[in-house]
């Protein structure tokens, strides 16, 4: 799994059957203190994940693994919303409060 902050959405009308309703995630890998690598990936999303959260990304066939995915052609898929990120004992990341 690779942690990743999602920097945009995909669409795309004309697709692989088995892709359909699937939403598309633009997200940037991160590293190990929070800093984006300079690699981008699409994933699909099966969590509801927004604009600037960071996730999970599970890649290759894993991505794949979930019921239903068997068959999909997926490369990346988002399987988690984090809510926060420590290393080292410090704090790296906290999910804002949608409330405030």
């Amino acid at each position: 799994m690779q942690i990743a902050r999602v920097c945009g959405t995909v669409v795309s009308t004309q697709k692989e059957p088995t892709l359909r309703g699937v939403k598309f995630l633009l997200v940037q890998l991160l590293n190990e203190e929070g800093q984006p690598l300079p690699e981008y990936e699409v994933a699909a999303d099966t969590v509801g994940a927004g604009i600037d959260e960071w996730v999970l990304v599970s890649r290759g066939s894993a991505a794949r693994q979930t019921p239903g995915g068997e068959s999909r052609p997926l490369d990346a898929l988002v399987i988690g919303i984090i809510d926060t990120v420590s290393f080292d004992n410090h704090l790296l990341y906290r999910k804002r409060d949608q409330d405030r």
